[in-house]
Order: structure tokens, then C-alpha cells, then sequence
């Protein structure tokens, strides 16, 4: 190296280069400005065009506070199994009332309303569920309040569907047993059905029996022995069902539930005490034995269907009082402004895309013209052409 050229080095500013290489890209953006600019302008045009075509969508919004949390708890470890699973993933109770709006029930009840099927021109059911969930959004604050928004071409409809939404969750509220009064009361129900079928066939049993023996004696001493023995009885499994319908709601430890536990102890042992119920025997035929053994049969059904009975409709009393209440806060009204489609948003977005791409473009040319004036690059440029190629 000489001096002259030390010297030269020298004297040359330190930013000189990276000037010379922001110099070369803007060389290249002057050479293809038409190509950029052709490209950016006609994008904005097209997106001008498309988004002027599309058509307005209004979003009708209805707010509903749930239930009170108290009733909600409860419902969230008993409707699992109702909605098929849809329940699952439950964080709070107004999830769980999000998850029964995008139920199939509630889905299926919109569709057949408001004849989706028709609106939306789909084949099938599934279909018209499908273009329902992707108009319909429900979220939950902090607050727990719930909101319903729902999409659609005509402001009245969007806001129709809305509240639709509201009517039918309440619909499903009240016909899913989902409080703890309600689950008692459906297995209290459940219980006294079956009871009730006992009575009737010992009754039924007891009058074929006398048909065919001709007995028509009477045992006072006998009948209220069995009368008493059949109360025992009755008691002891009145307990035990409503032991069963506790655990619906409490624990083992729960102090009503130990408590009934030892009175059904305490009614086992006093039975026990009794000879639990033996058949008298003192010089009676095999006929008054029968006799009694189905008299006691009836006296037992019907002392366990008294109680049940009280018990069911206890039970109703507290599914009324618990009886979830969907408030509405605020009713969805028909939007006065469309919410989609953002056109000053589409075309400035579509503008800048198509803008930085032309650049890349640009860039890209100018590299593939340099290779090509270079020898050595010009045949590695061919053999990649010729790689790429499908031809033979």
C-alpha cells in the first residue's frame, strides 16, 4: 500500500460508507419508484373498491347480571354432567352461564326461531349452528357481569337475536334442575315414585290374598304391632333417603348430617330392641301370619310415602326460593351505525402491506439484475433457474 493511499484513507470521513450504502438504497427505491408507487396506489384502489362492496354489519349488545354467587357455586359442581362436558374448564359462574348459551340446546332453539337454516341457506342444522356461533360473542367482566353481542346485515334482527339469547338461557335455567333444592327435590320425587309402586302392589297383594282365603279376621293386637314395627321401618329408610339427598350438598362432617346419622342409629337399635319386626306366632294359621306379614307391607309403604311426601314438598318450597334469576341490564336495541366492515382501517392496512412488499420487490429485482451482470453470479442465477425448473 503507498502513502498516497494511506493518506487517502485517511482523509476519508468516517461515515463515509455507511453514507455510500443508504446512498445505494435509495438509488434503488428512485430506480423502481413506478413499480412501488403503480403497486401501492392500485392496491389502495382495489381496497377502496372491495371495502365500499362489502356489506354493513351492525352488532346489537345485551348485558344480564347472573345469579348470585351463592346459588352459582352450586350449580358449578352439578352441571358437568347435564351439559355433556360443555361445563367443563369452569373458572366462575359466569362461565358456566357462557357455557350454556353456546349450548346445542340453546343453539338449536335460536336456529328453529328465527328459521337460521333459511336465513343463512344452509343444508343442514350443523351448518346453520355454525354461521350462529360466529355471529355471537359472550364475555364476562371482573364484575361478573355478562355481555352478549351478536352480528348481522339487519340492525333489528342483530338486536332480536340478542335478547333471544337471553330468553332461551333462561328457558334452560328452569328446566335443568342445577341448585342444590332442585337436585333434592328430583331425587326426593325420584324416591317417592318408587314408593308409591311398592304401596300399590302390597295393597294389590293384600286384597288378592284376602280374595283367595276368604279371611276377613281381624288381629287388633297383631295389626298394631305391625303398624308400630312398620313405623320404625318407615323412619329408619326416610332417614336413609334423606341422608342420600344431603350428600347433594354437604359433607360427611357437615353437623345436620351427623345428627341424622345417630337418630338413624339410635331408630336401628330401638328396632333391633323389638325383635326387628319377628311374626307373632302364638297359635296363629299360616293364613293370619300372611295376613299380617302384608298388612305390615302396606302400613310400611305408606308411612314411608307420608314422609317422603313431606319431604318432597319441603323440597319444592326451597327450589322455588332458589330458583336461579337472570336480571337484564341493559336490553339490546338496533344499532343506529354499522360496526364492520372499518374501511379507512382495510385501506390503510392493505396500503402499507402492499407497500413495504413493493419495496422488498424492488430490492429483490435490483439484486437479481446485478447477479445477472455479473459472470460468475449470472451462471449460478441459471443453474438455480434450471433447478427450479419442472421441465427436462
Amino acid at each position: 500500500m503507498t502513502m498516497s493511499d494511506t493518506e487517502n484513507m485517511a482523509a476519508r470521513p468516517v461515515g463515509q460508507d455507511d453514507e455510500i450504502h443508504l446512498l445505494d438504497l435509495l438509488i434503488v427505491l428512485a430506480k423502481h419508484k413506478k413499480l412501488i408507487l403503480r403497486n401501492t396506489f392500485g392496491a389502495a384502489l382495489v381496497a377502496v373498491v372491495v371495502s365500499s362492496m362489502m356489506p354493513k354489519i351492525y352488532t346489537a349488545s345485551t348485558s344480564i347480571m347472573p345469579p348470585g354467587q351463592g346459588q352459582s357455586s352450586a350449580m358449578l359442581g352439578q352441571l358437568g354432567g347435564l351439559m355433556g362436558g360443555a361445563a367443563l374448564g369452569i373458572k366462575n359462574p359466569s362461565d358456566l352461564y357462557i357455557g350454556m348459551l353456546k349450548s346445542r340446546s340453546v343453539e338449536d332453539a335460536m336456529v328453529k326461531r328465527f328459521n337460521l337454516k333459511a336465513l343463512y341457506e344452509s343444508k343442514t342444522d350443523e351448518d346453520a349452528r355454525k354461521s350462529l356461533e360466529g355471529g355471537m360473542i359472550a364475555s364476562a367482566g371482573k364484575d361478573g357481569i355478562i355481555s352478549i353481542s351478536f352480528d348481522d346485515k339487519d340492525p333489528k334482527r342483530a338486536a332480536d337475536i340478542a335478547n333471544a339469547y337471553v330468553e332461551e338461557l333462561n328457558r334452560l335455567t328452569a328446566t335443568l334442575a342445577i341448585t342444590e333444592a332442585s337436585q333434592r327435590r328430583l331425587f326426593f320425587e325420584k324416591q317417592l315414585n318408587l314408593v308409591r309402586e311398592n304401596l300399590a302392589k302390597a295393597e294389590f297383594d293384600l286384597q288378592k290374598m284376602q280374595e283367595r282365603t276368604g279371611l276377613i279376621r281381624d288381629y287388633p293386637q297383631e295389626q298394631e304391632i305391625a303398624a308400630t314395627n312398620a313405623r320404625l321401618r318407615a323412619e329408619i329408610a326416610a332417614k336413609e333417603v334423606q341422608l342420600s339427598a344431603m350428600q347433594i350438598g354437604v359433607t360427611s362432617r357437615n353437623p345436620e348430617y351427623l345428627r341424622l346419622q345417630q337418630e338413624l342409629i339410635s331408630l336401628k337399635e330401638r328396632l333391633k330392641g323389638e325383635g326387628a319386626g319377628d311374626d307373632p306366632n302364638d297359635g296363629m294359621s299360616e293364613k293370619g301370619l300372611e295376613y299380617i306379614r302384608k298388612f305390615r307391607e302396606v302400613k310400611y309403604n305408606q308411612a314411608v310415602m307420608d314422609m317422603l311426601y313431606k319431604q318432597f314438598e319441603a323440597a319444592k318450597v326451597d327450589e322455588a326460593k332458589d330458583t336461579p334469576v337472570i336480571q337484564v341490564l341493559d336490553k339490546a336495541v338496533p344499532p343506529e351505525r354499522k360496526s364492520k366492515p372499518r374501511r379507512a382501517i382495510i385501506v390503510i392496512l392493505v396500503t402499507l402491506s402492499v407497500f413495504f412488499f413493493s419495496i422488498l420487490w424492488a430490492f429483490f429485482r435490483e439484486a437479481a439484475e446485478r447477479a445477472k451482470a455479473d459472470p460468475a453470479q449470472a451462471e449460478k442465477y441459471a443453474m438455480l433457474r434450471k433447478s427450479l425448473s419442472f421441465r427436462k
